[in-house]
């Protein structure tokens, strides 16, 4: 969950005159980047360092990052033809991504996982017909063109299924473990679209990237678990759904999450005085953090297994040193009697 960025004054120095595009397209960036918080917070695994658009780009696509705002295709889809000339275009050499994989997967110590991550193909496509990309949850013009040309749509989402699924498996050719399918905007959607219009489009994503463990995260999802899970070893849970509450909607299921990285930066932290030193720790802050940590912790004994992780990405106002802390601590946390015997 952003694990490596902006939150990182290393990560800062290393992106300074590169576009994020540029630093996810040469093997070498992406992968110190991936290393940094490895290196930095000792966490257990590496999150491969790139952005969901990355496919469309790789493809031809006339698509940029933007800071503060995100993907944005530099002329929406509006039409029919629009959607069938967009998809001819495919990536014939993924060599970049299978490099950078490979790279860290060679750097990392043999008890450290490579995950690797592509985009939903219904969010993909959300950017690709959104007038400056999605910014709204409900993903109106998205929604409508689903609903007014729906073979269109197929053709659309499936080529994007196609997309993150090659993606997935470059990073599985270069040594990844595990990998994520991201939905940031299937959330917009009820039950009944997300399995008519979505679900089916991730299923083949998935089915384009075969050995590795598959996990499925979406935001603002927690209404579409079930459907999630059906496709998926893993599934990722936002801050919006208790662990305890998804692990008893998803028997048997491997949980991922959930602490809301929004307290990382909220919880209240203690007055600075002149008399402070200036490498104190902010301990309180850091037991209000703590404290909520060990309820994800506690409540994610209620499934087989759980990774702890947060609900959402890391604010890049996030003090490192939190983030430090906070693996440290989960790394020595055990379970008490009491929870153990509740779970």
């Amino acid at each position: 969950m952003r694990q490596a960025g902006r939150s990182l004054p290393e990560y800062r120095a290393l992106r300074e005159g590169k576009t994020m595009l540029e630093s996810c397209t040469i093997p070498e960036i992406a992968a110190e980047i991936t290393l940094q918080p490895v290196r930095r917070h000792h966490v257990d695994a590496a999150v491969f360092f790139s952005d969901i658009v990355v496919p469309l780009y790789l493809a031809g696509a006339d698509i940029n990052i933007v800071p503060d705002r995100g993907p944005v295709l530099r002329q929406p889809l509006t039409s029919v033809a629009e959607v069938e000339k967009l998809t001819e275009l495919e990536v014939t050499d993924w060599s970049v991504i299978e490099q950078a994989a490979a790279h860290v997967r060679r750097e990392l110590p043999y008890e450290k996982v490579l995950l690797g991550f592509a985009g939903a193909p219904f969010t993909l496509a959300s950017y690709l017909l959104e007038a400056g990309g999605p910014r709204r949850r409900e993903c109106l013009e998205t929604r409508a063109f689903v609903e007014a040309e729906p073979a269109a749509w197929n053709k659309l989402a499936t080529w994007c299924a196609k997309l993150s699924g090659q993606f997935m498996k470059a990073q599985i050719n270069g040594g990844a473990e595990a990998v994520q399918l991201f939905d940031s905007w299937a959330g917009s959607l009820t039950a009944s679209e997300y399995r008519q219009f979505a679900l089916p489009y991730s299923s083949l994503a998935f089915q384009g990237a075969p050995g590795a463990t598959h996990i499925h995260f979406g935001v603002g999802t927690a209404h579409l678990i079930e459907a999630m899970g059906e496709i998926a070893e893993v599934v990722s849970i936002g801050s919006d759904l208790g662990l305890d509450a998804a692990a008893r909607r998803l028997p048997g299921k491997v949980l991922q999450g959930n602490l809301d990285p929004d307290l990382l930066v909220t919880a209240e932290q203690p007055a600075q005085t002149d008399s402070t030193p200036t490498d104190a720790k902010p301990t309180d802050h850091m037991e209000q953090i703590w404290r909520e940590a060990e309820k994800v912790l506690q409540t994610g004994l209620a499934a087989p297994a759980h990774i702890f992780n947060l609900g959402h990405g890391v604010r890049p106002e996030t003090d490192p040193g939190v983030l430090t802390e906070l693996t440290a601590r989960i790394h020595t946390w055990r379970p008490t009697a009491t929870s153990s015997t509740e779970n």
